[in-house]
């Protein structure tokens, strides 16, 4: 029992460091993050192949097939909570183990999610054309499996810097050292009288609420507010949301997101619709993953160099996307979607790549609360993963148009535009710092 204990704690135990490494075993776990973005949003994000055989088969209506992604979304169902378990984790470890390099190698892993759109759509529908649409979700669920070998690869990350290390190893050594000398000098004066502390004494005086050397005891409320953080950090942190850059971004999320699953979804119909076949139509999804993995990749180069800030590239590729969902709705035939499909997957690889990750910035969080600000975020954007596809079939049962499913698109990536603006000036306390100047004002003129 205690030698697999020794080898569990050897080989899946935590990983120690000095310093951040950017890179050592955080590129297992980027490997792991590609994998896992492959089934779990690769496989939400094609799950549009089956939205019309999903409609012949239970004589459904768009929207409510399409509460079948949304349910998915928002973990209430055992695939649902599978992927919730599966992505977070990943996603947060790897944010741990690299520091100049994080959004370059974030950017890198989380193409698997493009990667598996462009090669899931036009083989799932070759699939199902020759096995049916059940047997093609069966050999899909098989695949999944492969996740597992991934949970294996998360061994968390510690930090302890040698400063620590080396003021402990300093002072045991001069402990020694005094102790020698009394002894040789047959001297009992203390290490008191010496004016040299005992390494207890030092460790004691550190510690909140250790013993002084005049027996009194010290008290260290810093030392006392980070352990408590600490033990926040491990279990659920609901403190991040006091934080109102916190919740202008998690808005921005919320709000955005409306337009992060109903594209793919709806995407192939509004091809179709146009008079194209539907084995070409099921290009426009790899269409957008090639531009997808351009876009993770030149956004995560961009974020590397660090010339502006990361939030204000988040801000300006919000706004653009928010232009192209309007264009899906003026643009007529196959070449002019493609291009739409293009400039799409460019900007949602720039965002789905970095909103996340975004958290361990300074501007919203920091690297520290970032672990449990991830999951509170993620619930917070499954609300409008549970309306978005919805929300579109709802439009397009009513106008009997798959334009009409990107009308909502546009409005939610707008007014998350919006919520993302706010994040710095909250930050920095720009707005109450103006909102006290007039006060101030007010107070003169009176």
């Amino acid at each position: 029992m205690a030698w697999w204990s020794f080898r569990s704690e050897g080989c899946l135990g935590p990983n120690v460091y000095s310093e951040v490494p950017d890179g050592g075993w955080g590129w297992l776990v980027a490997g792991a993050f590609f994998i896992v973005e492959v089934f779990t949003y690769g496989v939400i994000k094609s799950f549009g192949v089956f939205l019309n055989d999903l409609m012949h088969e239970f004589d459904e209506t768009n929207s409510r097939v399409s509460w079948i992604i949304s349910i998915c979304v928002f973990v209430m169902t055992f695939t649902g909570l599978g992927y919730c378990l599966t992505f977070l984790p990943t996603v947060t470890i790897l944010s741990q183990y690299f520091h100049r390099r994080r959004p370059l190698v974030t950017a890198m892993a989380s193409t698997g999610e493009s990667v598996a759109i462009f090669a899931f759509a036009p083989v799932l529908t070759a699939l199902k054309t020759h096995i049916g649409w059940r047997y093609t979700l069966v050999v899909l669920g098989m695949l999944q499996g492969s996740i597992l070998i991934c949970g294996l690869l998360l061994r968390p990350i510690i930090i302890k810097p040698e400063i620590a290390e080396s003021f402990s190893k300093t002072l045991r050594k001069q402990e020694i050292e005094n102790s020698a000398s009394d002894t040789k000098r047959n001297d009992s004066t203390s290490s008191r009288g010496s004016g040299v502390q005992s390494l207890m004494e030092v460790e004691q005086g550190l510690q909140p609420g250790g013993v002084g050397k005049h027996g009194d005891t010290v008290q260290n409320p810093h030392c006392e507010r980070d352990t408590k953080r600490t033990c926040r950090n491990k279990l659920l942190d609901l403190s991040v949301l006091k934080e109102g850059s916190f919740l202008c971004y998690a808005a921005f999320g919320l709000f955005t997101s409306l337009g992060f699953f109903a594209p793919h979804l709806y995407v192939l119909e509004l091809s179709a619709s146009m008079g194209t076949k539907r084995d070409k139509a099921a290009y426009m999804l790899s269409i957008m993953a090639v531009a997808e993995i351009f876009g993770r990749l030149s956004i995560g180069w961009i974020l590397s160099c660090g010339y502006i800030r990361k939030i204000f590239v988040l801000l300006g590729c919000v706004a653009l996307l928010c232009l192209v969902f309007i264009f899906f709705t003026v643009v007529d035939g196959f070449w002019g979607l493609a291009i739409c499909c293009v400039l799409f997957g460019l900007l949602f690889g720039n965002i789905a790549s970095t909103h996340i990750p975004m958290l361990a910035e300074d501007d919203i969080l920091g690297i520290d609360r970032m672990p449990s600000a991830v999951g509170v975020y993620v619930c917070i954007q499954s609300f409008a993963g549970l309306a978005g596809p919805p929300l579109g079939g709802f439009l397009v049962d009513i106008t009997q148009n798959y334009r009409s499913a990107f009308y909502s698109c546009a409005a939610g990536t707008g007014i998350g535009a919006l919520f993302l603006g706010l994040v710095r000036p909250v930050k920095t306390g720009f707005l109450c710092t103006k909102k006290k100047i007039s006060t101030h004002q007010n107070s003169l003129a009176a």
